[in-house]
C-alpha cells in the first residue's frame, strides 16, 4: 500500500508492546551513551565543532528509524562519512569556520535528496555494484588518514592543515624536539584504558572508559605540574540542535556534486550492508529502497537542525541489537535521549584533552582495519588484490571520494572482463552414473555426431565475440559433430546481440547438414528471443526440458550409417540402432 510506503512505521506499529517498549528503552539508553564520545570524535574527524557530532546523532537517528526499513539500524555520524567530508570540504573552507559548517549542512541536504530520489526510483540494487573489496580497502585507507590526521594532537604539535599523510609524518619528524611528553602520556593512557576496558569490561562502552582514563591522567599531570599547558577541547554548548539552512545555490551545488555522489554511495552502502548483516541474525526481511528513502529523509530533515551527513553506524546498530532492541523505537530513542543527556555531559568536555581524543581516534582507526579480510582477499584473487591496492592507495594518496569511484569502476571492469568470457564446457553422459548424468570429462568418449555444450553465463553484447569464436572453433575442430545441443540452464539473460549470434550459429549448423537445439532455456532468456522474433529464425530442432527428451528427439536425425558403425554407444538410446556385422560382438553400453 502507498500509505505504508510513505509512512513505513505503520508496518511495525503492531510489534510495539509493553514488553518490547521496555527492551527498546534500555537499548535506547545504551545507544545514547555510546554516541556521546563517538559524536565528539567523528565531529573532530569531520572538521566540525565537537557538539555538531551530537547534533548529527539526534534528528537523523529519529527520522531514519521511523522512515527506514531496518528494525535495528541506528543512524548518525560515522567515521567514513566524516573523513570523506573533511578531505573534500577542507579544500573549500577552513575547518570549523562558519562557511565550513554551512557547506557541511548543504552537503547533508544534497546527499539526502539524491538518496530519496534513488529510493523512489527503486534503485536499491545500486549498492550491489560496490564490491566488498572496495569497502574493505576504502575503510583501511580511511583508517590511515584518521590516525595520521590525529598525529599532531597526540604529540602536542600544531601542524598545518591540509597536509598529505606523508607530509604530516615529515613535519612531525622534523619537529621532534617540540613533542610534548604530557600529550603523549595522555594519549597513551587513553589507548591503554580503552584496551583494558574492552578486555575486562566488554559490556561497558570502551570509548567512554578510554576518554575518562585519558582525562583523569590529564588532571593528575596538571595537578602535579600546574604550569603545564595541555590543550583542551572545551565545554560543549548546552543548547538543543539549533535551526540551520542549507545554501540553495546551483553553482555551489555543481561544485559539490562529486563529494555528494561519493558520500551518497558510501552512506547507502554502509546503511544497507549493516542492515543486512543484522537482519541475517534477526530474521527480518529488508526493503533496500525504503532504507534509501529513510536515510535520505534523515539527512534532509537533519540539515535543518545543524546535522552534517549521517548514515548507519555499525557500532551503534550492533549495540542496539545486542542490547535487546526489538523495534525501530530503540534507534529513535538512541537519538532522542541525547537531548536530556547533553546538558549533563557538556561541562565535562572542558576537562577532555585533545591528546585523549587523538588516542581514542587511534583506537577507532585500528578497529577499522580488517586484517583477516585483507589477507583473504590477497590470497583469493589477483584481480581483487589489484582493486584492493588501487582503492587503498588512491584513498591515501589522492582523496577518499576518488578512491570510491576508482574502486567501483575497477570492480565493474573486472566483472565485465569475467562475464565477457563465459565458460563453454563439453558435456558427455557418465556411464558410471545410474542416470548417466552429464559431466565434463576428457576421458569419456563423445558422440561422433552430436556436440553437447553447456554455457555458464549470460550471452550479451560483451560476451558475443568470445562465444562466436568458441562456436567457430567447435565447427572447425569437430566438423563431424554437426548437431549442437546447447545446455542453457546457466544462461540467465540473452540480449539482442546474443540472440543474433544464436541465430547465426543455428544457420551455420543447418548449412553443415546438422541441427540446433536448446535444453532448459530459462524464461528470462526465452522472453527476448520470443519478443524479437528470434525464436522463429532459430528453427530449432527441439526446445527440450529434459535430457531424455533431448536425446530421443535428436538421435533419429543422426546419420544411421555412422551410428551403425559406432562401437561407443554413448547414450543408452543407442541400443535401438542396429549394428553392422563387424560390430555384432561388441558389448552394449
Amino acid at each position: 500500500m502507498l500509505i505504508k510506503r510513505v509512512l513505513p512505521f505503520l508496518r511495525w506499529r503492531r510489534l510495539v508492546t509493553a514488553k518490547t517498549l521496555k527492551a527498546d528503552i534500555l537499548a535506547g539508553i545504551t545507544g545514547a551513551l555510546i554516541v556521546l564520545p563517538q559524536g565528539v570524535a567523528f565531529a573532530t574527524i569531520a572538521g566540525m565543532p565537537p557538539v555538531y557530532g551530537l547534533y548529527a546523532a539526534v534528528v537523523p537517528a529519529i527520522v531514519a528509524a521511523l522512515f527506514g526499513s531496518s528494525h535495528h539500524l541506528v543512524s548518525g555520524p560515522t567515521t567514513a562519512a566524516s573523513v570523506v567530508m573533511f578531505s573534500a570540504l577542507s579544500q573549500l573552507a577552513e575547518p570549523g569556520s562558519t562557511q565550513y559548517i554551512s557547506l557541511a549542512i548543504t552537503v547533508a541536504f544534497l546527499v539526502g535528496a539524491v538518496q530519496v530520489a534513488l529510493g523512489f526510483a527503486r534503485l536499491g540494487a545500486v549498492v550491489n555494484f560496490i564490491s566488498h573489496t572496495v569497502v574493505v580497502a576504502f575503510t583501511a585507507g580511511a583508517a590511515v588518514l584518521i590516525a595520521t590526521k590525529q598525529l599532531g594532537f597526540f604529540l602536542g604539535l600544531e601542524l598545518p592543515r591540509g597536509l598529505a599523510f606523508y607530509e604530516i609524518f615529515r613535519e612531525a619528524g622534523l619537529a621532534w624536539h617540540a613533542w610534548q611528553p604530557a600529550s603523549i602520556i595522555i594519549g597513551t593512557a587513553t589507548i591503554v584504558t580503552g584496551i583494558l576496558s574492552r578486555r575486562f569490561w566488554p559490556r561497558a562502552p570502551y570509548m567512554i572508559s578510554a576518554l575518562v582514563g585519558g582525562a583523569l591522567v590529564g588532571v593528575v599531570i596538571q595537578t602535579i605540574n600546574p604550569g603545564i599547558d595541555i590543550a583542551m577541547i572545551g565545554a560543549l554548548p548546552k543548547q538543543l540542535p539549533p535551526l540551520s539552512m542549507p545554501q540553495f545555490s546551483v553553482g555551489l551545488w555543481s561544485d559539490l556534486m562529486g563529494l555528494v555522489f561519493a558520500m551518497t554511495i558510501l552512506g547507502l552502502t554502509e546503511a544497507v550492508s549493516i542492515s543486512r548483516s543484522i537482519a541475517l541474525r534477526s530474521g527480518q526481511v529488508l526493503d533496500a529502497n525504503q532504507e534509501f528513502i529513510g536515510q535520505g529523509l534523515s539527512n534532509i530533515v537533519g540539515s535543518f537542525f545543524s546535522a552534517f551527513t549521517a548514515t548507519g553506524s555499525f557500532n551503534r546498530s550492533a549495540a542496539n541489537f545486542a542490547s535487546g532492541g526489538k523495534t525501530p523505537i530503540a534507534a529513535a530513542l538512541a537519538g532522542l535521549l541525547v537531548l536530556p543527556i547533553l546538558p549533563l555531559v557538556a561541562p565535562l568536555t572542558g576537562y577532555l584533552p585533545y591528546a585523549a581524543m587523538a588516542g581514542l581516534l587511534f583506537m577507532i582507526a585500528w578497529t577499522l582495519v580488517e586484517v583477516s579480510q585483507l589477507r583473504d582477499i590477497v590470497r583469493a584473487s589477483r584481480g581483487e588484490t589489484a582493486v584492493l591496492l588501487i582503492t587503498f592507495l588512491s584513498a591515501v594518496l589522492v582523496d577518499l571520494e576518488t578512491s570510491i569511484l576508482f574502486g567501483v569502476l575497477l570492480s565493474l571492469l573486472l566483472y565485465l572482463r569475467r562475464t565477457s568470457k563465459p565458460r563453454l564446457l563439453s558435456r558427455v553422459p557418465n556411464p558410471d552414473s545410474p542416470k548417466r548424468k552429464f559431466v565434463t570429462s576428457t576421458r569419456l568418449p563423445e558422440c561422433p555426431q552430436l556436440k553437447m555444450i553447456r554455457i555458464d553465463d549470460s550471452i550479451y553484447f560483451g560476451a558475443v565475440n568470445h562465444v562466436r569464436e568458441m562456436f567457430q572453433r567447435l565447427r572447425e575442430h569437430y566438423s563431424g559433430q554437426r548437431h549442437l545441443l546447447l545446455l542453457t540452464q546457466g544462461v540467465a539473460q540473452v540480449d539482442v546481440a546474443g540472440a543474433q549470434l544464436l541465430v547465426e550459429e543455428a544457420r551455420a549448423r543447418r548449412a553443415m547438414g546438422g541441427s540446433f537445439s536448446f535444453y532448459r532455456l530459462r524464461d528470462s532468456a526465452r522472453d527476448v528471443l520470443v519478443r524479437g522474433g528470434y525464436l522463429e529464425q532459430l528453427e530449432l530442432l527441439g526446445d527440450y526440458t529434459s535430457k531424455g527428451d533431448a536425446i530421443r528427439g535428436i538421435l533419429p536425425t543422426l546419420d544411421k550409417s555412422i551410428c551403425a558403425n559406432c562401437s561407443k554407444r554413448i547414450f543408452s538410446e543407442c541400443s535401438t540402432f542396429p549394428r553392422t556385422a563387424n560390430n555384432k560382438g561388441d558389448p552394449e553400453v
